[in-house]
């Protein structure tokens, strides 16, 4: 359908000659309109697809990406079924663990927490939980010393620092001669840290898994065996082939059941403004209509030419396709361009921002966030730019068939 006499003369449309000025800067416009909306949707997508992923970091920092629990919410056997686990070569750590929950009192204050114990020499097969101290080690927590670790939040809450001896309320309760009641223990704060999840900081206090265990009256036993693996994406497939290989009855989950909502809140925010970003999109997309019917209302004379030289109606309207699908082409590349370069470097020109204006998008005592991130994927680049291309096309076919109609003797009838 696109003869090169078709695409000359579309091409040659497109520049501005003598009287048409006006409709080379609406094609300007429209190049503009799509150049925008394709750099905003690329960017915007990879700031989001940064903040999922930072968010997710955070998480499985703390959280497992997968467990193995005991029926009977008691696992004796734990080594043994790590073992096993770990023949899997996706696996590529695990570690025990006992949870719980208790309220912590320091003075006057009370506070709910939820009580992880672990064993610090394998903990940081698991968790990046280490990494994220701001005082003290994991190592610190001895077997018997009965010493803590708690959430930045968590601490300030209660107003303790290192040091300081805080009282742990267990659910359970012990019969004595003078009645029943709860079970207390004092701890010694030895640590503090920060992993940038308020769920985390505000509510989760570690201690030793022996400790836990004598807590809990688990009896040597453990809550679970917490499992990290290679590819957290494939974490379901996994816990369906452990379930099936491993020797005994055991409660296997992942990361994507404890944290399912969260996350899918996150996918639909994230296909929302897609679809808020891609009316920007549309509306310059559109835009070409207009310029065509622009330019088939001045070129009508020389359509009437064309169509008695014996131009067919199918010449003419790919004319005017030419013309429209390169400014969508222009407009699609630049704003790919754009929003490449843009989200690429996200993370040194919002502080240029920030430093020039004396201003902060997210402050660090606001937000546990307090940088854009930023995670292009390609898969993004290349559904945006089809996106927009093909609207683009879509723009150009009514205007170009209106043309294609246009009748000689009508159109001559008052030259």
């Amino acid at each position: 359908m696109f003869r090169p006499l078709s695409v000359f003369i579309g091409l040659r449309y497109t520049r501005a000659k003598r009287r048409n000025h006006f409709i080379s800067f609406i094609s300007l416009i429209s190049m503009a309109g799509i150049a925008l909306g394709v750099t905003a949707l690329i960017t915007v997508l990879s700031v989001m697809n940064g903040f999922e992923k930072e968010l997710r970091e955070r998480i499985l920092g703390m959280a497992s990406h997968a467990q193995i629990l005991g029926f009977d919410g008691v696992l004796r056997n734990w080594e043994e079924v790590g073992r096993a686990a770990a023949l899997n070569p996706e696996i590529i750590g695990y570690a025990p663990y006992v949870q719980g929950e208790g309220m912590l009192t320091f003075g006057a204050e009370v506070n709910g927490a939820l009580i992880r114990g672990i064993l610090p020499d394998w903990e940081g097969k698991v968790s990046d939980v280490q990494e994220k101290m701001l005082i003290g080690s994991t190592a610190d927590l001895k077997a018997g010393a009965f010493n803590i670790i708690l959430g930045v939040d968590l601490a300030r809450q209660l107003g303790v620092l290192d040091g300081d001896k805080v009282t742990l309320v267990a659910p359970s309760a012990t019969v004595t001669p003078a009645g029943v009641m709860p079970r207390l223990r004092r701890f010694t704060v030895v640590g503090i840290f920060e992993v940038g999840m308020y769920e985390y900081d505000s509510s989760l206090a570690l201690v030793h898994i022996d400790d836990a265990a004598k807590l809990y009256r688990l009896d040597g036993g453990v809550t679970g065996v917490r499992l990290k693996l290679k590819d957290i994406f494939r974490a379901p497939l996994l816990v369906r082939e452990l379930a099936h290989q491993l020797p005994g009855d055991y409660l296997v989950s992942d990361w994507t059941r404890q944290h399912a909502n969260f996350f899918r809140a996150l996918r639909i925010e994230k296909r929302m403004m897609f679809i808020i970003l891609s009316l920007i999109v549309a509306v310059a997309a559109f835009n070409i209509v207009s310029t065509i019917v622009m330019v088939v209302t001045d070129k009508i004379t020389e359509i009437a030419v064309l169509r008695t030289l014996g131009a067919s109606p199918g010449n003419i309207m790919s004319i005017f396709m030419v013309q429209g699908t390169v400014i969508g082409l222009v407009g699609t590349l630049l704003g790919a361009l754009g929003g490449i370069s843009l989200a690429l470097n996200v993370a040194t020109i919002v502080p240029a921002i920030e430093k020039t204006f004396g201003i902060q998008f997210l402050p660090a005592d606001v937000y546990y966030i307090s940088e854009f991130p930023s995670d292009l994927h390609w898969s993004d680049v290349w559904f945006i730019t089809l996106v927009s291309f093909s609207l683009s096309i879509v723009a150009t076919l009514y205007p170009a068939w209106q043309a294609s109609r246009t009748q000689p003797a009508e159109a001559l009838r008052y030259e």
